[in-house]
């Protein structure tokens, strides 16, 4: 494909405005074009799929597997892998063609979904399917802004998925929406109305997610993780997904490997269901941005499930695995169907000739402070709220990531005064959950839900405290959010806030290079989203000086 590239959907975008010669994350122009592609087939396939639901016909789990699948494949830091992402081209457009023979009226149809190129063509399309074909800077805006959101959605739905969980509204509204970014009668209004769609659907689909997980695995409880090292050889396992997590530790039963979570897969830790393992051994790391560093260390084989992939150093690329829709060139993928075992005897294989892994940390930290946790928690939270010990809560969920003024959310959390608790889930809490912040009346003042997921798990807690509180309104809560993002995942995270009517989220480090002017105008006037200043500025902005 030609080397030429546009991307803005990340936070590290170049520039705060572009990646335009190579993605900050490391993806090359191809690999742009052939996620630019696969949107853009995607996207055809939803027209199809919502054309046939308005005569009434169904649509299987197989297409709307399909279509969540390869969003999540395009999310940022999942799939580098150009040929993987072909192969899924060529999978959709084949679908395509299945279901537009199923068809009755195609009348009206978008070009994308009639098109069927082959694998000669794919370069000259992509060139002509990417972000800038939206001449329109707001409608191009907004059309970015609800893709991501559900990029986002369907990374949470897939995870669902993976669990025998579905929700067929979910699934129609992604493929309903995603063929609406098509339509060039639609204004910015439509579009304003259908970015807050997308947030009430992005409710739904970590309500089917928490479902899906607590089901499987029992409510999140208080549990405390090692951050050290055994003697074992040992399996380190990223990204998001829990199910794959499951049947590694299953398969790693009584072969002498222990299994370590890394990064966003430190939550597991908190879910009744796994403590079970006896190999289940704690967690190793910080936040996917060190795994260079980190992966080199830890000696054995890396299962990536999910995207936070970072172009792998040659001293572990050979005992780096991918799985689900994450995918590296050069780096072994272990496919399965929903409903499926994986096999991972490969990778257990490896990691009996290699050695332990090299401590970095000792000690240990604690989450699993969940709704339901924190439910149980109600009348002590209340009673530390009631008597003026608690007075403020900061949400600081959301991702880590690279840029150095990330630093903001470490200092934010040290200087933020004893009378106040964070709530926090995803991996922004590597910035300060293994800082000695205390307690107030033995409640941890970081209390992590978990998962950037689980930040569905943060609103329903703000939902309950409104309740007990008496409250109209959520905003009147002693609630500040101070969010930190990085991907498509947050986008969804922010969009169901928004739906759910939280107001004056701040938004950092920066805000979002595919915001225009004027959509972020809309956002500022009607939801008070804002930016981050400095730690003190921001500090006396809410009050907490």
């Amino acid at each position: 494909m030609e080397n030429k590239m546009f991307c803005f959907q990340c936070q590290e975008t170049a520039g705060c405005k572009g990646c335009t010669i190579r993605g900050v994350c490391g993806k090359t122009p191809d690999v742009a074009a052939a996620q630019d592609l696969l949107v853009y087939v995607t996207k055809g396939l939803s027209a199809v799929t919502t054309a046939l639901r308005k005569e009434g016909k169904a649509v299987s789990e197989d297409v709307n597997h399909l279509v969540t699948v390869n969003l999540f494949t395009t999310i940022t830091n999942a799939n580098f892998d150009r040929a993987a992402i072909e192969a899924r081209i060529e999978k959709t457009l084949s679908t395509k063609t299945e279901l537009l023979a199923q068809l009755d009226n195609k009348e009206g149809l978008p070009e994308a979904a009639l098109w069927n190129g082959t694998v000669a063509d794919y370069a000259v399309k992509a060139a002509t399917v990417g972000v800038l074909a939206t001449k329109d800077e707001d409608i191009r805006s907004l059309r970015e802004l609800i893709t991501y959101g559900l990029k986002g959605l369907s990374a949470y739905t897939k995870h669902a998925n993976a669990l025998l969980q579905d929700d067929p509204e979910v699934d129609a509204f992604i493929q309903r929406a995603l063929a609406a970014t098509l339509d060039d009668s639609l204004t910015v209004n439509d579009l304003v109305n259908l970015t807050l769609e997308t947030g009430k659907y992005g409710v739904n689909g970590m309500a089917l997610l928490d479902k899906a997980n607590t089901t499987a695995y029992g409510n999140p409880e208080i549990t405390k993780v090692d951050i050290g090292v055994r003697k074992n050889p040992a399996i380190l396992i990223s990204g998001h997904d829990l199910k794959d997590l499951e049947m590694l530790l299953d398969q790693t039963q009584g072969t002498g490997v222990d299994v370590y979570t890394h990064s966003e897969m430190l939550p597991a830790h908190y879910y009744p269901f796994f403590k079970k393992y006896d190999n289940f051994a704690g967690n190793y790391g910080n936040a996917w941005w060190k795994q260079g560093e980190e992966f080199e260390k830890f000696n054995g084989p890396i299962l990536m499930t999910t995207n936070c992939i970072i172009p792998p150093k040659d001293s572990y690329k050979d005992r780096l695995f991918t799985t689900g829709a994450a995918g590296y060139p050069g780096c072994k993928h272990i496919d399965g169907a929903y409903g499926e075992t994986k096999d991972f005897s490969e990778i257990i294989a490896l990691a009996k000739t290699l050695p332990s892994p090299t401590e970095i940390e000792t000690g240990s930290i604690v989450g699993g402070f969940a709704h339901e946790q924190v439910f149980a928690l109600a009348d002590k939270v209340v009673d530390a709220v009631k008597s003026g010990a608690i007075r403020k809560f900061i949400v600081m969920a959301g991702c880590d990531g690279r840029a150095k003024s990330r630093s903001y959310y470490k200092e934010f959390a040290e200087k933020l005064p004893k009378d106040t608790v964070i709530l926090t889930a995803g991996c922004a809490k590597y910035k300060y959950n293994k800082l000695d912040l205390g307690d107030i009346g033995g409640i941890p003042r970081v209390l992590d839900a978990g998962q950037c997921n689980d930040s569905y798990s943060l609103a329903l807690i703000a939902l309950k405290l409104k309740e007990i509180f008496g409250l109209d309104d959520v905003n009147d809560l002693p609630i500040v959010y101070n969010i930190a993002w990085y991907e498509q995942k947050a986008v969804i995270v922010l969009l169901a806030l928004l739906y759910l009517g939280v107001k004056n989220i701040h938004l950092g480090p920066t805000l979002p290079a595919f915001l225009s002017p004027n959509v972020t105008k809309v956002l500022v006037d009607n939801f008070g989203i804002a930016g981050i200043g400095t730690v003190d500025e921001d500090l006396k902005l809410f009050g907490l000086e």
